[in-house]
């Protein structure tokens, strides 16, 4: 079951987002709110698994709201306004709702909540694939295909063979918690490689399928203990 609440200073949307959801199989609305810092209050001692999120609301937005709660906890933001759908994506947005929006749309965007929660919790992380949220889906990514991850300012660069880089909303450090020890370590403050893909190593720079990666001076020791295994 999935636990939510929903964020909205007009009173018609929330009555609208109750009725989808009481409408719903497998999600249960805890709680509404009009005012975003109560919604904020509420969380810190209720986390719930989603919110439904209005993007524009006078005293804080959905998306600075999303901002504070941070990447735990999935959105769907819902709005009026077309021209937001950038800046949902930009924070990894689950689903984009654009008012007014059918039960239909409603129920589809509960569907890939529950979907990526359901890998999340029930699947090991460490597995042969990873399921990624970019550009409002789910994608599968074979670990085996990944070559290395680039940090680029908030987001990640996922290099992979023989595709375009995949680019991601997360941390360096909840992707590497995703993927397998054995195979991946971290090189440097902005790089984590396959080591099964390493060409050369000299000095301290890695060469990997025509792409030069620096060894950082921090990451150095843990690196060549694990390359010499």
């Amino acid at each position: 079951m999935i636990k939510a609440i929903a964020i909205d200073d007009e009173a018609p949307a929330l009555k609208v987002i109750v009725n989808f959801c009481n409408q719903t199989p497998g999600i249960e609305l805890k709680k509404v709110f009009q005012k975003p810092t109560e919604a904020l209050a509420y969380l810190e001692s209720d986390p719930v698994d989603l919110l439904f999120l209005d993007i524009q609301m006078p005293t804080l937005s959905g998306l600075d709201l999303y901002r504070k709660i941070g990447p735990g906890t999935l959105a769907v933001f819902t709005t009026a306004f077309s021209e937001y759908a950038v800046e949902g994506f930009n924070v990894n947005a689950i689903d984009y709702l654009l008012k007014p929006f059918t039960i239909q749309r409603f129920q589809q965007a509960v569907s890939k909540a529950a979907e990526y929660l359901n890998f999340r919790q029930n699947k090991d992380p460490r597995s042969e694939a990873l399921l990624i949220r970019a550009d409002y889906s789910l994608i599968r990514i074979p670990v085996s295909e990944i070559l290395f991850v680039e940090g680029a300012d908030d987001y990640l660069k996922i290099h992979r063979e023989n595709k375009n880089p995949l680019l991601v909303r997360m941390t360096m450090k909840s992707i590497i918690e995703m993927l397998p020890p054995t195979d991946f370590v971290r090189t440097h403050r902005s790089y984590i490689v396959s080591v099964r893909r390493i060409d050369t190593v000299r000095n301290k720079t890695i060469s990997l399928a025509g792409h030069e990666i620096p060894i950082g001076n921090n990451y150095e020791a843990a690196f060549r203990k694990h390359y010499g295994k």
